[in-house]
């Protein structure tokens, strides 16, 4: 009880504080315990370094994003991480407005699935490049046809398998698509209370821009959550950077098309003669039946042909090569 003070002391602490013999402010000069707040109904299960870590992955993603969507789109995609954030699915699913495109990838081999989110904005933009378009998106929202949804289905299967590389330091994957949801209130794939980890990156098509979120619950990736830290990372992480973009470009060119065109001869006529052509009438052109024709490919000549025929068609036969150096 040597603690306790007595009536006596505690007496004359009160009259030395009146009469200004102690100084309350020493009181004040205890050092305070710090506190963290903590919330229990949102467990913090992803670090920052895990945060940190989804960032490389995806940075490598938008990488290959860039590299691949323009031989689809036929035109300059520019993908960039915005940042990585931990909150639950519900906060998730709570920031969706319809007509949203969610699109639910088997995360295989890992157990459950992870939501590609695409702003709607760039769901219209793809699906006018894909049709010959020029891009241009809607002035207002509406509902996508199943055209549409087909359409922006293939997309979405190229990004999916597009994450396979990414990954790979961390988990050998095999991710499928295996639906599109356009209503937000059908898009409860896990618990509200779960938490999940959303990379925002920022897609750019020509002059339309919107964001992509990947949505990745905890539970999905806990088999793998070792794995995904900095340290892992750099350690793992092979050094093949100039291979393996080197080989995606040379893919991608290699699947590109490119005009080519057989310019059957020249002539030159007056004025005149073309005001008045007329179905039927012939022109005669510098160019003789057993000559050879220049093949253009773009605005560079490069080969020489024969004309002729094959399977119904027309065609031309390459004869000679010219490589410029």
């Amino acid at each position: 009880m040597g603690d306790v003070l007595s009536q006596s002391e505690i007496d004359n602490l009160l009259s030395a504080l009146n009469n200004g013999e102690f100084d309350s402010a020493e009181l004040d000069e205890v050092e305070e315990r710090q506190v963290k707040d903590y919330n229990f109904a949102r467990p913090s299960k992803f670090s920052k370094d895990h945060l940190r870590t989804l960032v490389f992955i995806f940075e490598h993603y938008a990488r290959l994003l860039s590299t691949n969507l323009p031989v689809y789109l036929r035109k300059n995609v520019q993908v960039e991480v915005m940042h990585a954030e931990a909150a639950t699915y519900q906060e998730f699913s709570n920031s969706l407005s319809n007509p949203v495109l969610l699109g639910v990838v088997n995360f295989m081999p890992l157990e459950g699935n992870i939501i590609i989110e695409m702003a709607s904005g760039l769901g219209y933009t793809i699906v006018d490049r894909m049709l010959g378009g020029s891009g241009v998106p809607l002035e207002k929202a509406r509902e996508f046809t199943e055209i549409e949804l087909t359409i922006i289905e293939r997309i979405m299967v190229v990004c999916t398998n597009l994450l396979v590389e990414p990954w790979h330091n961390v988990q050998v994957l095999e991710p499928m698509l295996e639906r599109i949801e356009t209503n937000s209130q059908f898009a409860q794939f896990v618990s509200p209370n779960e938490m999940t980890s959303i990379v925002t990156m920022n897609i750019r098509i020509g002059d339309v821009e919107g964001l992509f979120n990947i949505c990745i619950p905890y539970a999905v990736v806990e088999p793998v959550i070792e794995k995904i830290n900095t340290k892992y990372w750099y350690s793992t992480a092979e050094v093949r950077d100039e291979d393996v973009y080197r080989e995606i470009i040379e893919n991608s060119l290699n699947r590109a098309q490119i005009p080519v065109r057989a310019i059957m001869g020249k002539s030159a006529i007056s004025v005149n003669d073309f005001m008045h052509l007329q179905v039927g009438d012939i022109i005669k052109v510098d160019t003789k039946i057993e000559d050879e024709l220049d093949v253009y490919v773009g605005n560079i000549k490069k080969f020489s042909a024969l004309p002729g025929a094959y399977d119904d068609a027309y065609a031309v036969k390459i004869k000679k090569v010219y490589r410029e150096e």
